[in-house]
């Protein structure tokens, strides 16, 4: 009988975490549609990045770095450690802008070459300065990390995330948002593919797809 009367106080304060997460999202939109339901413009993809997130916004609500909860197929609840570090002081109040690396900011043909997406150095470089940016990939950290690298001059990305940070979900590598260790209210994700963020729709920016008949440039040293 305990353990039943215990079993239902934890899901009572599921249940009432699903509820404040839901208001949260629902706070972080404010009036306007689905972030993830906009039909696409014809302006550029960073442009329109730009104009969602440098809106005159509130004072930012104190950051919530406490242990996410993992809830596990047998109904298990346990405390995992967050995916990423405490935030620096330099980026106090900052959104934390996650950001997809293949076919988001490059486009690759089976590892064999890498090319950039057009202005993604000046994309990365303004980027680093007004958010707290993440890489988070699907891909192995072998073939990301030497990418990443060469990639981002300026240091943009406060830190790395591969595919042994996703959740393996019905056949998909998802990027569980809320194990980040972040605020969800300050999160946003730019991703090219929406099974990535099936969790968190509504913090989502979707990127289409890069096309190798773009004016692309190899990702280099130089």
């Amino acid at each position: 009988m305990f353990k039943a009367r215990q079993l239902m106080q934890t899901n009572d304060v599921l249940s009432l975490e699903i509820l404040m997460l839901s208001v949260s999202v629902s706070q972080l939109q404010g009036s306007s549609p689905s972030l993830s339901s906009k039909k696409p413009r014809s302006r550029g993809l960073f442009s329109g990045l730009f104009c969602c997130l440098c809106r005159d916004q509130p004072e930012p609500p104190p950051v919530n770095n406490n242990a996410p909860l993992l809830v596990e197929e047998n109904g298990t609840v346990s405390k995992v450690k967050p995916l990423l570090p405490p935030v620096k002081s330099k980026d106090a109040g900052k959104t934390c802008v996650v950001i997809d690396l293949d076919e988001t900011l490059v486009h690759s043909s089976f590892k064999v070459y890498v090319l950039k997406r057009p202005h993604v150095d000046e994309f990365l470089k303004r980027m680093g300065e007004l958010f707290e940016c993440v890489l988070f990939t699907a891909s192995l950290a072998k073939y990301a990390d030497p990418v990443s690298d060469l990639l981002d001059k300026w240091g943009a990305f406060r830190c790395r995330l591969f595919r042994e940070s996703c959740v393996f979900h019905r056949g998909n590598y998802v990027k569980d948002l809320s194990r980040l260790g972040r605020d969800l209210k300050k999160v946003i994700i730019v991703d090219n593919s929406p099974a990535s963020y099936i969790f968190h729709p509504d913090n989502a920016v979707s990127a289409h797809g890069t096309n190798v008949e773009d004016d692309i440039s190899p990702v280099s040293g130089n």
